[in-house]
């Protein structure tokens, strides 16, 4: 990310200490993570220490300080979802993608993520992709999620 986007992000907020939130959630919308270089930035612009920044960043969980995917595969592992088999579409997601949860794709095109619950255990197991509930999935539904996002981006269709 550019030092002028997180300059042009911190302008619309009129450098604003009491927005820092919001400008790191603008930051990370726009970079898909906070990068170091612009959590520096947002500080010195803000004229706030760069401890606090880094203290928002690592007390929020919506907050990533790694590089993450251009899409986002998310695993409910909520008590509902986990009793239908939700660890095993995590299982699935690693083997399809070849790659651990809470790890990115060496081309930077998808990341394995896992949390808590998402409340919507009628829905159970359930995957988000790039925003989408997929709801009651099973191995062979979530691989042709996955197939369908690959296919997707092969004919560079993608949102």
């Amino acid at each position: 990310m550019e030092i002028s986007q997180v300059d042009a992000i911190v302008d619309r907020y009129d450098a604003a200490p009491s927005s820092l939130l919001a400008i790191m959630q603008d930051v990370q919308d726009e970079a898909r993570y906070l990068p170091r270089d612009a959590m520096a930035r947002i500080a010195t612009r803000l004229d706030v220490p760069i401890a606090r920044v880094y203290q928002m960043a690592t007390f929020f969980e919506s907050f990533h300080l790694e590089p993450r995917g251009k899409h986002i595969c998310t695993v409910c592992m909520g008590t509902a979802c986990h009793v239908r088999g939700a660890s095993r579409l995590v299982e699935q997601l690693e083997r399809d993608l070849d790659i651990g949860s809470g790890q990115t794709t060496a081309d930077m095109m998808f990341t394995i993520e896992e949390v808590n619950c998402v409340g919507a255990c009628a829905l159970g197991p359930l995957v988000i992709v790039d925003g989408e509930y997929h709801g009651n999935m099973t191995s062979g539904s979530l691989q042709k999620v996955v197939k369908k996002m690959r296919k997707a981006e092969t004919k560079g269709g993608t949102k």
